[in-house]
């Protein structure tokens, strides 16, 4: 993965603003992002799919609709940390995330105490991040969204992803087989031309038996491997046998790293609509 902020976002989309329920209404651009698979690991956020015909093979198309629907339901309601190693040291963050529909999600800081009740809230084509020490709500903008995210390898553009794989790249299959004693089905995954993204190639692979994601590899727009992103540690979350953990490693400096482990994650609970506001995020 490119260090914070690197990368291309080939185009920006205009997009309306989000009614906030209880605080007021509020219009704005929206950028439309592909930066990784990090919703993958925080519940990914869909946008309205385009035109059968520019859709990718049934089979391929499915396989990487279930990798973005992956850690998602009608809702979801969960606790996860964040493990991150740099050359400057290594920190833990403890987050608890909720999500309603396609386009409703929130998630907070619960520890350490000195980044406790920092929160991020994204309605639709919007996001906005809630710093209580300084009491002030920002609107996330473009520029900040290629910022890094509390010091990870992750960019905001990661945390608030909105675009999906089978709609915003032309993809097929580029290996089908063993390797490594595992049987398993590469989808290599190519910008369209119109998508606003950041990575110019995706190469996902999954398991052949149930198409579970195993690995992602990140290219920038010469091709080059930016990231890799591996999916291990399986475990019982919600009903579900789904990786517990997702570990990024930056291809120019693979002794750092980010992980995102899941400690427990719930599927279609009840979540009030106004848990998604700009009230509550302040709270």
């Amino acid at each position: 993965m490119p260090s914070a902020g690197e990368g291309v976002i080939f185009k920006r989309s205009a997009g309306g603003g989000a009614f906030d329920p209880g605080t007021r209404a509020l219009y704005s651009r929206g950028v439309r992002t592909w930066a990784g698979p990090v919703l993958v690991a925080f519940v990914a956020l869909g946008l309205p799919a385009e035109p059968a015909a520019a859709s990718p093979p049934p089979d391929v198309g499915a396989i990487l609709d279930g990798v973005d629907d992956l850690y998602r339901g009608r809702s979801s309601h969960g606790t996860l940390t964040m493990y991150v190693v740099k050359s400057t040291g290594t920190r833990d963050l403890t987050l608890e995330q909720w999500s309603k529909g396609a386009d409703r999600f929130s998630m907070r800081i619960l520890s350490p105490e000195k980044e406790r009740g920092i929160a991020t809230l994204v309605i639709a084509n919007d996001a906005w991040s809630w710093f209580p020490k300084v009491t002030q709500v920002t609107r996330l903008t473009a520029s900040m969204l290629a910022a890094p995210w509390m010091g990870s390898h992750l960019t905001n553009n990661e945390i608030v992803k909105r675009a999906r794989l089978a709609r915003d790249y032309t993809a097929s299959k580029s290996f089908e087989g063993e390797r490594d004693g595992l049987k398993v089905v590469d989808i290599t995954c190519d910008a369209k031309p119109e998508a606003a993204v950041v990575w110019s190639r995706v190469v996902v692979t999954v398991r052949q038996s149930d198409a579970v994601p195993v690995k992602m590899a990140y290219f920038d727009e010469a091709k080059r491997l930016k990231q890799t992103v591996t999916f291990t540690n399986e475990k019982t979350l919600g009903g579900r046998t789904l990786p517990a953990t997702i570990r990024f490693v930056n291809a120019d400096k693979p002794e750092e790293l980010t992980e995102v482990r899941w400690n427990s994650l719930q599927f279609d609970v009840d979540i009030p609509d106004a848990r998604f506001s700009l009230r509550a995020l302040q709270r």
